[in-house]
């Protein structure tokens, strides 16, 4: 059972950190933490009272501090932090090593990082473009732009503003996500129709984040433009820039693979193959940080030489509808606040590199930053959260926290309406990932004193929250100032989020048959139950044989007992199997696609085979005990055995571990 805990753990981190940027809660309500690595100060709840001007020696001592500070204490090997404002860079430096082995120092202008999901907003700015000129409709159906058909869901087609606010309703998908084999890439136009996931939400209804929306629009940018993607984003984006050291190819150019950092699990893990990211408008740029700063400087001048500065409004003021005051999506941008300064940005992970850029409009300032280690104990999330709000603290102060409360009946009244497990609208729901909304559901807990308390967010015990509800269904951390919101109908709870997730991601009540609150406890129990019969039956015959006892039971009890045990084996074997699936895509992502094919197949065969086969027999065999009347003992066990079997049963029956398809 501890085996099963543990890995729990791993896969709602898995689906957590998928290429989505800064949610840190697939499985766990997905917001990241804005935790300071070990070491560093969480950011505190009143900044200070006046800004610091904000010149490069300062800039460059206070970041110097923070960023070696923080790589140490993480683990992390390297880093680039980039700051500008509209007339142009600040500050551009890179710390740790770029290569371990060579001690090759990460610097601004000649040091590549792989931005992840930050390369969506390079896609978007492709589609306004293109809106600008007339050859695309953010309200058209997507269908009227590609060469194969996505059928409507509840009559309703989706639009690019879906897609740029993460509304079109797909579900998650792993499936053709990341590889390390350049020969095993598939073009655009092979991938979109290959590749398509389930749509479980009706289209502009729900936030659920989707690399293959992007991709997807990526393809679209390609059909509408006639050129090939990469050739696109070259020619109208890159270059216009003067960003030469920037690319979304696949694999890189020999002149950019000699820059390109190295990728680590920590500071004492090997260097990572380059990772393919098969949705590659989602999330394949690669980058030096001085590029990414030019990037930012055309966005903060109204889109600079990339788009008109109505456009560029269009696309940065925007904001999508959402719950309560949390933030919201703009186009292809969402929202982050920090001491009432609003920022437009995206953050993005690979397996190995976390980043995110945030542009403060109102205060004319970029900030960019990139690692190339997932270090220790979520150090890779501290740190670029860390370094938004404390950043903001320094240069950016303001007033944060509310001054209302709600009065404590009311308070404690709403805290218990809230209270239950919660499965997050960025998952799987019709194939055998969504097990991760099981093992990985958030639990809000209503404690005595009215506030709430998300024990999934508290980072181990390294971070202190104090939810306290300031207006109805409206609650604020008094460390961070991050608020969450409940929407409610007819008195019911119907979705909750964070404000680091809300944009493109919320919290649904677990349904009872998927409750984590009774259900894993039941799995756990079944699973020791059924490993207790499985060695139980060999333990018992060496005894018997040890002793010269006589096999209790003959004829059709003999059959129904040993059929049970075998079938036993056999779910536990399956049991086994899962979790060394979900432990090597844990591992490595590329995993997930393709090279662990024949294991989901053959899971996907022997699961229900053996659920039901284990249902039948140890529902056999406790009817014979009844019938034979035996012992109460014989018949608790054989009672205890058909239950961990419908148990296992209904787990493979809800959480899809059957079936043909191969998107997941």
């Amino acid at each position: 059972m501890r085996v099963l805990i543990g890995f729990s753990l791993a896969v709602a981190a898995l689906l957590s950190a998928l290429v989505a940027g800064p949610l840190a809660a697939q499985a766990t309500g997905e917001t990241p933490e804005k935790a300071p690595v070990t070491g560093v100060n969480a950011s505190p709840a009143t900044p200070l009272s006046a800004p610091v001007a904000i010149d490069r020696a300062d800039l460059e001592a206070w970041l110097d501090g923070y960023m070696m500070n923080a790589l140490d204490r993480g683990r992390i090997a390297g880093g680039v932090v980039v700051v500008v404002d509209r007339n142009g860079p600040i500050l551009e430096k890179g710390y740790g090593f770029s290569d371990l082995e060579t001690r090759s120092p990460v610097t601004a202008d000649g040091t590549l990082f792989r931005p992840g999901s930050v390369s969506k907003l390079f896609t978007w700015t492709a589609v306004m473009q293109l809106v600008e000129e007339g050859k695309l409709d953010l309200d058209e159906d997507v269908n009227s732009y590609l060469d194969f058909t996505i059928p409507p869901f509840d009559g309703q087609p989706i639009t690019l503003r879906h897609s740029m606010t993460h509304t079109p309703g797909f579900e998650e998908s792993l499936r053709y996500l990341i590889g390390t084999d350049p020969d095993g890439m598939i073009p655009l136009d092979e991938l979109m129709p290959k590749a398509l996931p389930e749509r479980v939400f009706a289209p502009g209804t729900t936030p659920a984040y989707s690399n293959y929306a992007t991709a997807l629009a990526g393809y679209i940018v390609q059909r509408v433009s006639g050129m090939a993607f990469d050739d696109y984003i070259e020619a109208r984006v890159l270059n216009p820039l003067g960003m030469a050291h920037s690319s979304f190819r696949q694999p890189l150019p020999d002149r950019l693979a000699l820059m390109m950092s190295r990728g680590y699990p920590n500071v004492s893990g090997k260097a990572q193959p380059y990772e393919m990211v098969f949705p590659a408008p989602a999330g394949s740029l690669a980058a030096t940080g001085s590029d990414m700063g030019r990037f930012m400087i055309a966005h903060l001048n109204d889109g600079g030489v990339l788009l008109r500065p109505e456009t560029a409004r269009i696309m940065h003021d925007y904001r999508a509808p959402g719950i309560g005051p949390l933030n919201r999506m703009a186009l292809g941008f969402y929202e982050q606040h920090a001491n009432g300064h609003r920022a437009i940005g995206h953050g993005g992970n690979t397996q190995w590199f976390h980043s995110y850029l945030w542009l403060f409009e109102d205060d004319g300032i970029g900030l960019f930053v990139s690692i190339n280690s997932g270090g220790v104990n979520g150090s890779n999330g501290a740190l670029t959260h860390g370094l938004f709000h404390k950043f903001a603290d320094r240069y950016l102060p303001g007033k944060d926290m509310a001054d209302t409360r709600v009065d404590d009946a009311q308070a404690r009244r709403h805290a218990a309406q809230l209270a239950g497990h919660y499965v997050s609208s960025r998952g799987s729901f019709t194939n055998f990932m969504s097990i991760a909304g099981l093992l990985g559901q958030t639990e809000i807990v209503a404690t005595a004193d009215g506030s709430i308390a998300l024990p999934a967010l508290e980072n181990g015990g390294s971070v202190s929250r104090k939810w306290v509800e300031i207006e109805p269904f409206v609650w604020q951390d008094l460390n961070s100032g991050e608020k969450l919101a409940a929407e409610l109908q007819d008195g019911k709870v119907l979705r909750v989020s964070i404000d680091t997730a809300s944009p493109f991601t919320v919290l649904v009540p677990a349904s009872a048959g998927m409750n984590a609150a009774w259900l894993l406890p039941a799995l756990l129990a079944a699973i020791a139950l059924v490993a207790i019969a499985a060695i139980g039956w060999p333990v018992r015959a060496l005894v018997r044989r040890r002793f010269k006892g006589e096999f209790p039971f003959t004829g059709k009890e003999a059959a129904g007992y040993r059929l049970s045990r075998i079938l036993a084996w056999i779910a536990l074997l399956a049991v086994g199997g899962w979790l060394l699936l979900l432990q090597s895509i844990d591992n490595d992502w590329s995993n997930a696609s393709g090279p662990m094919d024949w294991l989901i197949q053959l899971l996907r065969v022997v699961t229900p085979l053996a659920c039901i086969g284990l249902i039948a027999a140890s529902g056999w065999h406790f009817w014979l005990c009844l019938a034979g009347k035996r012992g109460w003992g014989a018949k608790l066990g054989a009672l205890l055995l058909l239950l961990a079997a419908l148990v296992l049963g209904w787990v493979a029956l809800r959480f899809n571990l059957y079936g043909l398809s191969m998107v997941y």
